[in-house]
């Protein structure tokens, strides 16, 4: 069993913000794939999904972004799942608009969502996506919860196209193939 987090915050008024691109990544990977069964729980949304034969997870932590450890230690502790079980979807702003990074582990890079599921989880040694939003000329709140242009837009789109298919490929090759196919 596999779990796909994407990081978030839930409600309309977030839906189409940069701290939600982790969201938007869950949901093309639901659209490709047949959605079997969805719960709340854990303080989250899952579907569960099959990806190449495996049962597999898709968590959207109902929490608000730097609560996200809440939703996610207790869904991995009930289960009682691996750490190279579990990867994490993100926006990183340090990273160029549309680019997307794959790493088997390490630190949050000052996300508060990366660094709620590191607090809660005890380890950093989980895989994770990160995309990136580009840094701000203004405030960093501001930037997080603003909403794409229409330029940068069609370029998510793209890369959330991407990271779908690097999340298929972790979960059927693993990080390593994913990291070196998708880097």
């Amino acid at each position: 069993m596999k779990v796909i987090v994407g990081l978030g915050n839930p409600g309309r008024k977030y839906s189409d913000t940069r701290h939600n691109i982790g969201f938007r990544v869950l949901e093309e990977i639901a659209r490709r794939s047949s959605i079997e069964k969805e719960e709340s729980r854990f303080d989250a949304i899952i579907g569960h999904i099959r990806i190449g034969g495996e049962k597999v997870f898709l968590v959207k932590p109902l929490t608000y972004m730097n609560l996200s450890g809440k939703a996610v230690q207790p869904l991995m502790r009930w289960f009682k799942l691996d750490l190279s079980d579990l990867i994490v979807i993100y926006d990183d702003m340090d990273l160029p608009p549309g680019t997307l990074r794959l790493r088997a582990q390490g630190g949050s890079g000052g996300h508060k969502g990366m660094a709620s599921i590191i607090e809660r989880l005890g380890s950093q040694e989980f895989a994770r996506i990160r995309i990136g939003i580009g840094r701000p000329d203004n405030e960093a709140i501001d930037w997080v919860l603003g909403k794409f242009s229409p330029t940068e837009q069609k370029l998510m789109e793209e890369v959330i196209g991407q990271a779908a298919a690097a999340v298929e490929c972790w979960v059927k090759q693993g990080i390593e193939r994913a990291m070196n196919e998708y880097n």
